[in-house]
């Protein structure tokens, strides 16, 4: 795949050579632009209860992206960016946390962007074709970008916005590399947790390396992921459309639409309402048949049949007051019959796509089946103040019936907070404590508890 995307790239750029000529093609490269991220993420969990309660790891590293982009002739350019993590020995760790790495603690790099960019304003249409290796998020297909390094993809994409406040996409995505954060799941590749939190099922697939979407997904190559999408987006208004048929697995549409206003008694008061659904069914060979990895978070051997039939949907309502944003939000899905194979009525998402209004910093276990979960949130932004500083809160409740795919009743919690500090003596830091408290995020009998506290701290220097 490393070699098809570096070969578009070629071929796009020796073409443009031939139409307008070395003086121009060089043009492109003095002039183009360098930028990029330097990251430093450090992260500490200590589990509470459960089999694990005397476990404590953590882990400290350093890496980001190294980015070069052509400058435009006509509408056309292209770029490459280099993603890496490396592990930092500041401490010792008797157990290090897999996050912040490569599939096995290693350090690794990757071409996460090569890409040709083609805007075709100047033929008179506001259409823009961007074709390669790239960072591609739709509702359910995304980054993921929660530890060191993001998810990206090989898409092939086509976007228009000829009608104003409104975007029309179609794309094909072949493969993809998961970031460092699928090493949090891979131990439990086969199980409900990996498959509906954005990962895969595939024991064999690594971090930092591309796959098919189909191996990536369930081990077997198909024709990939083919997106449509539709949005329309005004000062009170936003709706989207999206629907992804991921050959020979499943097909997800997924719809949303919201609303905010001024409220009558009090114009900068702005409430704001928004409501979410997604619907997914098995299609072409059912692939997700014959899925059978030894077992899920909780030891429990997870067969899937390959049929998935999920309705999920979401509500959330709120409002914003100068620099302070609050929402509640409440969602279900379908629940299985006893006897269900655990997919069937759970959302599937393995390709880093995590839309729920519901889900919380760690646990998503809104897209099991059966499951009703609900957050509560607050934010508050001190710029008004004179501070660049905002801050959040949030508390989710997920209740799950014993159909679920863990084999247990029960009620999971997650609490969390996040910080963001931007200090002005440096441009374009962003400093960023982060801390979220599962509890009974796996429960393998009744009364058992496994859950942790877990702090990030983040620096992200962009230049």
């Amino acid at each position: 795949m490393k070699k098809i995307a570096s070969s578009v790239l070629a071929v796009g750029l020796l073409g443009g050579a031939n139409l307008f000529g070395a003086e121009d093609l060089s043009a492109m490269f003095s002039e183009g632009q360098a930028s990029g991220q330097i990251r430093m993420f450090y992260v500490d969990r200590e589990y509470q209860g459960g089999s694990g309660a005397d476990t404590h790891r953590n882990s400290l590293a350093l890496g980001g992206n190294l980015k070069y982009t052509l400058d435009a002739w006509n509408g056309l350019s292209a770029a490459a960016a280099l993603y890496t993590t490396n592990a930092i020995h500041t401490f010792d760790l008797k157990v290090m946390d897999p996050s912040l790495l490569g599939t096995g603690y290693e350090n690794y790099a990757i071409v996460g962007e090569a890409y040709i960019n083609y805007d075709m304003s100047a033929l008179g249409t506001k259409t823009v074709a961007k074709l390669g290796y790239q960072r591609y998020d739709t509702p359910m297909m995304g980054g993921d970008d929660a530890r060191m390094l993001p998810t990206t993809f090989e898409a092939y994409k086509l976007t228009n916005s000829d009608i104003e406040n409104v975007e029309f996409q179609v794309a094909q995505v072949q493969a993809v590399a998961y970031g460092s954060f699928y090493n949090a799941y891979h131990p439990y590749a086969g199980g409900m947790l990996p498959v509906t939190s954005g990962y895969t099922t595939e024991g064999d697939v690594v971090a930092g390396k591309y796959y098919n979407m189909g191996k990536a997904a369930v081990g077997k190559n198909t024709g990939g992921v083919t997106n449509a999408m539709v949005s329309f987006k005004n000062k009170n208004f936003n709706a989207k459309l999206s629907n992804d048929y991921a050959w020979d697995l499943y097909n997800t549409l997924y719809a949303e639409v919201g609303a905010t206003w001024d409220c009558l008694l009090n114009a900068n008061v702005h409430p704001f309402v928004a409501v979410q659904a997604i619907k997914q069914d098995s299609v072409g060979s059912e692939y997700l048949s014959n899925v059978s990895v030894a077992k899920d978070i909780n030891g429990t051997p997870v067969y899937g049949e390959g049929k998935v039939d999920s309705f999920y949907w979401a509500a959330k309502v709120g409002a914003s007051y100068a620099g302070l944003t609050a929402y509640a939000a409440y969602s279900e899905t379908t629940a299985n019959d006893a006897g269900d194979d655990a997919y069937k009525h759970a959302i599937i998402s393995q390709f880093g796509g995590m839309p729920a209004y519901t889900q919380g910093m760690v646990t998503r276990h809104q897209f099991f089946a059966g499951t009703k979960a609900w957050k509560a949130a607050a934010s508050y932004n001190f710029k008004s103040l004179g501070t660049n500083l905002s801050t959040a809160v949030f508390y989710a409740s997920f209740d799950m019936d014993a159909e679920s795919g863990y084999g247990v009743e029960r009620t999971a919690s997650e609490s969390g907070f996040d910080i963001q500090y931007y200090p002005e003596a440096v441009k374009n830091l962003q400093l960023r404590l982060r801390g979220n408290f599962p509890r009974k995020f796996a429960e393998a009998t009744a009364g058992s508890d496994t859950g942790w506290n877990e702090y990030r701290f983040i620096v992200n220097y962009n230049f």
